[in-house]
């Protein structure tokens, strides 16, 4: 046997393996040392709180609310029966149309994830209690994100 056959063969089993392990075979190493081989994971980078500003129409929607109670209020009751219902259908008219104007803020996330295939991904989520920068996540196609285990 020659030299090149003696290299050749072990050459092409390497070769062979290399090329029946798919590239975008993502495998990530948990803190523990265990491996993870997911598609549709990736190590979080980054975690940013987006607080989104109310609406400005308290007092406006305080007005409308009243004006809607005031005239509810008054098709019940007779006397001072109806007198009262009017106050109270504009009170409490009053109170819902300011908490409606005032609605709409909120805080959600923006999680920066390095994919195991080499990408970067953007997801906002409504809470990210349980996730820390570094974690494992796994990402599904509806955009949930949940900690590897």
């Amino acid at each position: 046997m020659n030299i090149k056959t003696i290299l050749g063969i072990p050459m092409a089993a390497l070769l062979a393996t290399a090329v029946a392990t798919p590239a975008a075979a993502a495998t990530l190493t948990r803190s523990d040392g265990i491996y993870v081989r997911c598609e549709q994971c990736g190590v979080v980078q980054s975690i940013e709180t987006n607080i989104t500003q109310g609406r400005d129409h308290g007092t406006a929607g305080a007005v409308i609310g009243a004006i809607a109670g005031g005239v509810l209020g008054n098709q019940v009751g007779k006397g001072k029966g109806k007198t009262l219902a009017t106050v109270g259908g504009a009170v409490g008219g009053g109170f819902a149309g300011n908490a409606i104007g005032k609605g709409g803020g909120g805080e959600s996330y923006t999680l920066r994830i390095k994919m195991g295939t080499g990408g970067y991904s953007n997801v906002t989520v409504k809470d990210a209690s349980a996730i820390r920068t570094g974690d494992i996540v796994v990402v599904d196609d509806q955009g949930n994100v949940q900690r590897v285990q």
